[in-house]
């Protein structure tokens, strides 16, 4: 990485306005800001990287825009915070309001800007505010792909501030991308990717839910012409905020476009605190209060979609995530929840862990129901003690048993909500989120609690830290299963920012005291997989579909941004509860061994042949989760709708695995070829079908390839990425997986 800071040089016209320049570096990347007469600085530049020697000046002023007829004066700044005040005509970065209710419109100048080869600081102030300041901070760790970025408003104190905006700093677009992927989706049906053809105007999209939603994943990714999964730049961003965000897309008159991320809620005073540059949360922040933006991830990235994915894989594996024990294996989970829900029974449950642990399970995790009086979703919910009807004992048996079994043990909690029929809703109505005199809606029958309280917060943490006290428990699958409606104060103040860092905090401070224990981000599934969890959580629940159709599509997806070891992936039922679809066994296993790998179904219902294809998958998936968890990802193109395939390399290029899923019935009488990715050209590698016992006569007649042989096919990556390797037929629902080997790996030589 290389850090330049240039003024303006002799050769700049003299209308040319004063020049600033800085710039941030990857290996891959430059981002390069400039400032123009002291005024906030704006993004420049953002794509491939440019020579370390490159005339940033000249840069900025090769993109200055001409004036038009029937244009103003000037062109007004796409900064990194657009301002009303200097008549920016798009939207606009930041929306306050005076103590008085009205627009305040500023005028930022540059206090200063500090830069190293890690970080751009910006200072710039509004004096006709008294003392109003604007930051941002724009960084990047050392051999790191993704920047992050973040905005603060502070000072002002005495104007009596509300917020209506503030975005994060704002990204320029490529002006000739013809269009950008968003995400979209509902419960279930999770990460949605949705091609929105670039148009002027402004693309709106907002959660409103208190969370980034199932419907809202908070990304843009953003592919430059003739992009494809494995080739061409692409731009991507993602918001790392557990609350309601807006995103904002538009493009201007002028050809010019920009990207604005935010929180999705109104600030009135300024907050205390902010996040720190691991993105903990913390309460005090020197010289005062303020308003912060939330932090946005960014990159850009060649090698297509894959190559920006493998980018974001790495930057969460090694400054997001915080394992307990890095290095070690990702367990094998069961998770008894679609097997009995609410209907617990110890024999029952000491029954399945058997079957579990017989299977290659590692881990078992009590789901939903353990607790209070729990029969069903509409009761017992905070109150965070042992059902003695269910355990007249306590957890301790059960815990023996998993344990003696060979695994540890995990265990269901959703410590944000209350049920309207528990103790603690009669104890403290008055802990509900809502302002006074209004009823939340409920949901399943129970309320938000107001974590900004205090005694809230205290409370659940006491229960919690008690839980994980008094018993050996590994991991906590902390559950989110509702919206959160009226988030107001008895003030009138809103509190989704506010509620969000008591999160925050909360789970901090759990993690502090117990620092052995995983924790799962589920939200009804896949409603909260945002960095700002994954910062505080090992690992994300996709969705609360166990589909494997479902679940190939939404694991596709999500590798854009979420490496497959924080991504639970489970093997559901024969029939899926959610879609009601019948998939065999080897599909739902295939699959979900592409991911962190569990089981999520009554066993007690596999045949003999499941439980041997099933125990066959999880073998595999122990075997090769080294591998999995820590290999380059590409996604391939296939050219046809009912064929995807994904895949692995290691870092020496030494070893790979396909994964190429048949979705639907092949429109073809016979396969076409599919290119590989990643490998090294000049290496031959060996390449074998690792479950060729999927062949059917029905689908495939006959098949002569060598893939089929002990020896495999031996072919150089060159032909491999160019020539393709084409699969036998299948049905839909059948996941083909190869395996490569370079023969230098094998000792072998040909």
């Amino acid at each position: 990485m290389a850090l330049s800071t240039a003024t303006q040089p002799d050769a700049v016209p003299e209308q040319c306005p004063a020049l600033a320049c800085w710039r941030l570096d990857t290996s891959g990347q430059t981002l390069v800001l400039a400032s123009w007469d002291g005024h906030l600085p704006g993004i420049v530049y953002w794509g491939p990287a440019l020579p370390a020697a490159e005339d940033l000046v000249a840069l900025a002023a090769g993109q200055l825009r001409p004036l038009g007829p029937g244009t103003l004066d000037q062109v007004a700044e796409l900064s990194i915070c657009p301002e009303e005040g200097r008549g920016f005509p798009g939207q606009p970065g930041l929306r306050l309001r005076d103590g008085h209710g009205r627009p305040l419109p500023t005028q930022f100048r540059l206090e200063g800007v500090e830069a190293d080869r890690e970080a751009i600081c910006v200072r710039a102030v509004d004096g006709r505010h008294r003392g109003l300041r604007y930051r941002a901070r724009f960084e990047v760790a050392p051999e790191d792909e993704v920047l992050r970025a973040w905005a603060a408003i502070e000072g002002g104190e005495d104007l009596g501030l509300a917020l209506d905006w503030l975005a994060a700093p704002v990204l320029p677009l490529p002006e000739d991308a013809p269009d950008f992927i968003d995400y979209a989706g509902r419960w279930s049906q999770e990460l949605g990717e949705a091609r929105v053809g670039f148009a002027r105007g402004v693309h709106l999209r907002e959660s409103r839910r208190g969370r980034p939603g199932h419907d809202h994943f908070p990304a843009v990714v953003v592919p430059r012409p003739g992009a494809t999964a494995t080739a061409g730049g692409v731009h991507g961003v993602h918001f790392g905020w557990s609350g309601g965000h807006r995103m904002i897309v538009e493009a201007l008159p002028d050809g010019r476009r920009q990207l604005q991320f935010g929180l999705s809620c109104s600030r009135d005073g300024l907050d205390r605190g902010g996040f720190d540059r691991d993105g903990l949360d913390r309460d005090d922040r020197d010289g005062g209060g303020g308003f912060e933006s939330g932090v946005i991830h960014f990159a850009y990235a060649e090698g297509g979609l894959s190559g920006l994915g493998r980018a974001f894989q790495s930057h969460v594996r090694r400054h997001v995530v915080r394992l307990p024990e890095p290095a070690g294996p990702r367990p094998v989970h069961y998770n008894c929840w679609e097997a009995v829900y609410f209907d617990h029974d110890l024999e029952v449950l000491k029954d399945l862990a058997a079957r579990a642990a017989g299977l290659g399970a590692e881990r078992f995790v009590l789901d939903d129901g353990w607790f209070g009086k729990r029969d069903d979703a509409t009761s017992g919910l905070g109150d965070w003690q042992v059902d003695p009807r269910k355990y007249p004992e306590g957890l301790g048996p059960l815990i023996a048993h998993v344990e003696g079994l060979g695994m540890d043990f995990g265990l269901w909690v959703e410590p944000e909500m209350v049920s309207l029929d528990s103790e603690l809703a009669r104890a403290h109505p008055d802990w509900n989120l809502a302002p006074a005199g209004y009823a939340q809606i409920s949901g399943r029958g129970q309320q938000v609690l107001d974590l900004t309280r205090p005694a809230v917060a205290a409370h659940l943490f006491e229960r919690l830290d008690a839980l994980l006290s008094a018993h050996r428990i590994a991991y906590l699958k902390w559950d989110s299963n509702r919206d959160v409606t009226l988030p107001v104060g008895e003030d009138g103040r809103d509190l989704s920012y506010r509620r969000t860092r008591a999160l925050y905090r909360l789970i901090d401070r759990l993690r502090a005291r117990h620092p052995g224990v995983e924790i799962e981000s589920c939200a009804s599934g896949g409603a909260r997989l945002d960095y700002g969890m994954l910062q505080r959580c090992t690992r994300v629940w996709l969705s609360d579909s166990n589909d494997a159709r479902e679940r190939w599509r939404m694991q596709t997806a999500a590798a854009t941004f979420l490496p497959p070891e924080v991504v639970g992936s489970h093997v559901g039922p024969r029939r899926c509860h959610s879609s009601g679809r019948v998939l065999p066994m080897a599909f739902r296993a295939a699959v979900a061994l592409t991911g962190h790998m569990g089981f999520e179904l009554d066993l007690r219902e596999l045949t003999g042949a499941e439980a041997a294809t099933l125990r066959r998958a999880t073998a595999f998936y122990k075997e090769n989760r080294a591998f999995l968890h820590n290999a380059a990802e590409y996604r391939l193109e296939t050219g046809r709708a009912e064929a995807s395939a994904r895949m692995r390399v290691d870092a020496a290029k030494s070893r790979f695995l396909l994964f190429a899923a048949t979705l639907a019935v092949s429109r073809d009488e016979a396969t076409v070829p599919l290119r590989l990715a990643g490998l090294g050209p000049d290496c031959r590698y060996r390449v074998r079908l690792c479950n060729p016992e999927l062949l059917e006569a029905a689908a495939t007649r006959h098949f002569p390839s060598p893939l089929l042989a002990e020896a495999g096919l031996v072919l150089s990556g060159a032909a491999l990425m160019r020539a393709g390797l084409v699969l036998p037929l299948a049905f839909p629902d059948t996941l083909w997986i190869l395996e490569g080997r370079a023969l230098v790996a094998e000792g072998d030589r040909a």
